[in-house]
């Protein structure tokens, strides 16, 4: 025994005291790693000695080798912060020189930089202002805080129910006497006793043949109907209107009952059935509220309006609809049919120097006409006014999305993740950063989820993967070592000791 082997020990469980001591000391330090030293012994360089006389002179401390072991994830809910749950490193800039780290600790500089809180910038892709992601190499990431530009809206899709027993958009109808009229007879005028019949919409003549019969011919539909004529008793027009007379009729008298459309007026809501709004952005981002009216003028057909809430409101189009309520087609104002089935253009004036008149399209494949309420199952516009940056999320590909004003979102960035082939071969430069060698190889650069790297969870932290528990019982171990090795160097003194008493 001598003093070479008991002082290696000591050095040794020296350093293992050290790496344990590390280790507890950042049990609370985010992403970091824990370290186990790794021991060697040695042996006296002699060729000539026999293998089985060989006796060691020691140990000596081989490598300390880095845990690369997932550590537990905590929420922060901090925007910024950032967890690897499985492979990889973020990539950070110190002054073009990069390294590597687990912390995903991270925050904006003044210059919109995403950066730790030694300064150094997060690496991955840029994304361009529209939104798309430029993989071609890797940038400092940042966060712009300028508006994102509005987008003119083109088109309104609606999805609506137009109630079937709704009322036809019709006045009182027109009486108008025969002009070879000869009896005494009288009227008060046709009323309307079914405002949603559909034959309110007819042409009537009632013709009497006789003192006490007539006929009531619909010269829409091409039918008639016979009656015996009493004074003061209604005659039925259809299902939906009577006209009633007074006095004697003379063989031949006739009278001819005639619709009276209601003239639309949107600003008097008893001359459309239904309306319903939505606000449009111009190319300057401007809004305006555009009001749509429905306006029912015969059994399945329906007139509709639209304009803005300070103009004049136009006929825009008819649409028309089967007896199971399903909308059949769309014609144009002027009753041709619309270019693109269910679709209707027009265009609303703008003040506010944007491009006037602004081309809208009303697209209404959705509605349906049913018994029911009339109202909005669906009401889409696209575009939207300008809108500035509010809060943003990290996906768990690493896309950086932000969040604007206006409830829209566009990619800022996106984080990369870099691996190694052999982890244990980067240099530890403390600050929670590796370096790459020759022994690590090559980082291998790619998006999170990609190949073998891990993924990313917003707004959580990865903490330290030590294991106290472990780490105390290896406390002990050590200690116990150096004790032991100590022990060795005692007894060689003793043993000197001996000899020079001789």
């Amino acid at each position: 025994m001598g003093y070479q082997q008991g002082l290696s020990g000591l050095s040794a469980s020296s350093s293992d005291l050290d790496v344990i001591g590390n280790n507890i000391a950042n049990a609370n330090t985010v992403g970091f790693k824990s370290g186990a030293a790794q021991f060697a012994d040695m042996y006296a360089n002699s060729v000539a000695t026999a293998v089985g006389n060989q006796i060691g002179i020691g140990t000596k401390l081989s490598e300390v080798q880095q845990q690369f072991a997932q550590g537990t994830i905590t929420s922060t809910n901090q925007a910024l912060d950032v967890a690897i749950n499985g492979n990889g490193f973020f990539q950070l800039s110190n002054n073009g020189s990069l390294v590597y780290s687990r912390n995903g600790v991270f925050q904006l500089d003044k210059n919109g930089y995403i950066t730790n809180e030694q300064g150094l910038q997060l690496m991955g892709y840029a994304a361009n202002s529209t939104g798309i992601i430029n993989t071609a190499q890797t940038v400092p990431l940042t966060v712009p805080t300028a508006n994102i530009a509005p987008q003119a809206t083109t088109k309104i899709v609606a999805g609506l129910n137009l109630n079937a027993q709704d009322p036809l958009m019709l006045g009182t109808p027109t009486v108008t006497a025969g002009a070879t009229n000869t009896g005494t007879l009288t009227t008060t005028g046709a009323t309307i006793t079914n405002t949603a019949s559909g034959t309110n919409n007819d042409n009537y003549t009632v013709t009497f043949t006789s003192a006490t019969a007539y006929t009531v011919t619909d010269s829409t539909l091409g039918t008639s109907t016979s009656g015996t004529y009493t004074a003061g008793t209604a005659i039925s027009l259809g299902n939906g209107q009577t006209i009633t007379f007074t006095g004697v009729p003379a063989t031949g008298d006739n009278y001819t009952v005639a619709p009276v459309a209601v003239a639309f007026n949107q600003n008097s809501s008893s001359t459309y059935n239904y309306s319903t709004s939505t606000t449009v952005y111009d190319s300057l981002g401007g809004s305006q509220t555009v009001n749509m009216y429905f306006a029912k003028t015969a059994a399945g057909t329906w007139d509709v309006y639209a304009g803005t809430s300070t103009g004049t409101a136009q006929l825009i189009g008819h649409a028309n609809f089967n007896s199971s309520g399903t909308l059949l087609g769309t014609t144009d104002a002027a009753g041709v049919a619309t270019t693109t089935p269910f679709v209707f253009n027009f265009s609303v004036p703008t003040t506010d120097g944007s491009s006037t008149p602004q081309n809208l399209t009303l697209n209404i494949a959705g509605t349906t006409q049913y018994g029911g309420k009339d109202g909005v199952n669906s009401l889409q516009p696209d575009g939207y006014a300008a809108g500035t940056l509010t809060s943003f999320t990290i996906g768990s590909d690493g896309t950086l999305t932000g969040n604007y004003s206006n409830q829209q979102t566009a990619s800022l960035g996106q984080i990369v993740l870099a691996n190694f082939a052999n982890q244990n071969g980067l240099v530890n430069l403390g600050n929670n950063e590796f370096q790459q060698t020759s022994q690590s190889g090559v980082a291998q650069i790619s998006t999170p989820g990609s190949t073998n790297h891990g993924v990313l969870q917003g707004g959580a932290v990865e903490n330290s993967n030590v294991d106290l528990t472990s780490e105390l019982v290896n406390l002990i171990t050590a200690q116990r070592n150096y004790q032991a090795n100590a022990q060795t160097i005692k007894t060689q003194q003793t043993v000197d000791q001996t000899l020079i008493n001789l």
